[in-house]
């Protein structure tokens, strides 16, 4: 807050108001969304090889089942993204949960292999809302101990994935597939009914010139946690940096002119252009790089566990493939590697504050190389399960920091934006993934796959290397350096 308290900028009022009951609403919404996306995307695993032997399916039309699902999810993180910023984050999260939960119901009913590819295609498209949910919570937390929240935030997708996982050991060898596609559309579904209590981002009504609604956002959540704003008018963040206390009154006066001449800019750095300024190019294109390498490792390392349990009883022993559906060795497997994911949580929010965003990528992106190492020659069961254990943990622990750092290092007038395509960009990893993972690994043959995963993994740890920024305790920027000091009053 201003000297005199005749402003105060919405970082100040986060910091004011606190971590109390206003966020761990928007934390609950926002993790709602995170789990109904992992658990559409952990079902991949087990619908492809489930469907294969019903259905007749070779193995290259098992994995379009999966690929078809990236590509829509290629579509949407980047048109979510672009509705966001342009219309709002909520309106983002009501597109998004309709086609989802209606295309993931409709899917249960598919009657043949044609109509399910084109369902998971559209639940594809809902789901590349998924990428607004972690922008969106984070325009609601303080700077303090941002990062071990945003770790807090991540842990939905992890129980998330460990539900899929449960509710596939139960329902697959009992009831069968279909179910299982309808019991994965609920959380969608539960995201849709609470729409209408959640706010929009005040810091994205902020950018608009829509102060009045985001005080009015900032006053509610001031009251649910029982804290008091700052006194004073709220303004954007852009427009408190040219305020000095001898010229308050002056610029009281230059507010209103300053507000739209900041609007016009902020639609026009909305643009996707100015992802490759001079200031966001080199950040951009490595963020891309980034997001493709960890899609394509963590999916990919996905679609490995239920490949290879099935694989280690057709190459040890030669069996029908609908036999070892059955086999619940497979879902034991696959619950046991998503538990990974919890430890990695744990060690991402214990060192992300400490050092940093991008070491402590590095030290996971290292760590989840050597777990994976092992695997380019053929292991027994156990060691293959522990392998794909610690591998995956380190790989999504990795996979949480980058999509913690992405937001943060983007403007809010881009922030869905420029997020939204880097996740479509990693889409096309997943996309790839399942041709690799599903194709390349079946009739015993894994080590191709494993060495392209480890490939991947290594130029990812060089991306990290060269990124410029470093976003640990810096505050989320509005715009890109708008010349609001040339503005004059006619």
């Amino acid at each position: 807050m201003g000297d005199v308290g005749f402003s105060y900028t919405l970082d100040e009022a986060l910091s004011a108001i606190g971590f109390g009951k206003f966020q761990f609403i928007v934390l609950a919404y926002s993790g709602l969304g995170w789990v109904a996306e992992a658990m559409e995307m952990m079902l991949l695993s087990f619908v492809g090889p489930a469907i294969q032997p019903e259905w007749g399916l070779s193995s290259s039309q098992e994995s379009l089942i999966s690929t078809v699902a990236f590509a829509g999810m290629l579509i949407g993180a980047y048109s979510w993204g672009v509705v966001s910023d342009s219309y709002g984050r909520k309106k983002g999260f009501l597109g998004s949960a309709i086609i989802t939960s209606g295309a993931g119901f409709l899917s249960a009913f598919a009657p043949n292999y044609i109509s399910l590819l084109i369902l998971r295609f559209f639940v594809g498209i809902g789901l590349g809302c998924g990428h607004v949910f972690t922008s969106w919570f984070l325009e609601f937390v303080p700077i303090p101990n941002r990062g071990a929240w945003m770790v807090v935030f991540s842990t939905f997708w992890t129980v998330g994935t460990i539900m899929e996982a449960a509710l596939a050991w139960w329902i697959m060898p009992n009831y069968g597939w279909r179910l299982l596609l309808g019991l994965s559309a609920v959380p969608s579904l539960l995201a849709l009914v609470f729409y209408p209590l959640v706010p929009e981002s005040p810091r994205y009504l902020s950018t608009q010139g829509r102060l009045t609604e985001a005080c009015y956002i900032l006053t509610k959540g001031a009251q649910l946690n029982k804290k008091e704003l700052p006194e004073g008018l709220l303004v954007s963040d852009h427009v408190n940096k040219i305020e000095t206390d001898d010229e308050l009154s002056e610029s009281s006066l230059l507010l209103s002119s300053i507000r739209n001449k900041t609007s016009d800019s902020q639609r026009r750095s909305s643009s996707v252009f100015m992802l490759f300024s001079p200031k966001l190019i080199r950040t951009t294109v490595l963020l891309w790089f980034l997001y493709f390498g960890n899609t394509f490792s963590y999916y990919g390392i996905i679609l490995l566990t239920s490949q290879l349990s099935i694989g280690q009883s057709e190459c040890e022993q030669p069996t029908l493939l609908a036999e070892n559906i059955q086999d619940s060795s497979l879902y034991v497997n696959v619950f046991i590697t998503s538990l990974a994911e919890l430890p990695g949580l744990g060690i991402a929010a214990l060192i992300l504050d400490r050092v940093g965003r991008k070491i402590s990528m590095e030290i996971m992106t290292v760590a989840g190389f050597i777990l994976l190492l092992p695997l380019v020659l053929h292991q027994n069961a156990i060691l293959t399960t522990i392998f794909l254990f610690g591998a995956r943990m380190f790989i999504s622990a990795n996979f949480i920091v980058v999509c913690i750092y992405a937001p943060e290092v983007y403007p809010t007038s881009l922030r869905a934006t420029g997020v939204g395509i880097a996740t479509a960009i990693g889409r096309i990893g997943g996309m790839v993934c399942p041709l690799i993972a599903v194709g390349m690994s079946s009739n015993c043959h894994q080590t191709l796959p494993v060495i392209l995963f480890e490939v991947t993994i290594l130029l990812s740890g060089l991306c990290v290397v060269l990124l410029p920024f470093e976003t640990k305790g810096r505050e989320l920027v509005d715009v890109i350096d708008l010349p609001v000091q040339n503005v004059q009053v006619d």
